[in-house]
């Protein structure tokens, strides 16, 4: 039995424009898009020597202490003999900064 080889086909499975009475050249149905929300970050930096960031407890105490205040560590910046911590957090607004307890009396 010889060996039977494929062979390309002249034309494609799959037409490259939609024939017009096929439905596919239908318009594009509405579809809202739906993006990440904007937010907006306020930055702050630490300097730590390169000692400190491989004693093993300098630089966890920084990240605990910023963790605290809603600080999250965006990137390491090498800084020769130093290494800087890029930090960040979302921006509060004036009303989101007092999350629990009580207002204060407002006088009138």
């Amino acid at each position: 039995m010889p060996p039977q080889l494929e062979e390309d086909p002249d034309e494609p499975d799959e037409p490259d424009q939609p024939a017009p009475g096929d439905g596919a050249a239908a318009p594009a149905s509405h579809i809202p898009s739906v993006g990440l929300p904007v937010r907006e970050w306020e930055y702050a930096t630490r300097v730590l020597t390169v000692a400190q960031v491989v004693d093993g407890n300098s630089l966890v105490k920084v990240l605990k202490e910023a963790g605290a205040d809603g600080w999250e560590l965006a990137e390491v910046v090498d800084g020769g003999e130093k290494r800087v911590l890029l930090m960040r957090r979302p921006k509060r607004s004036s009303q989101e900064a007092r999350r629990v307890g009580f207002a204060p009396p407002t006088h009138n």
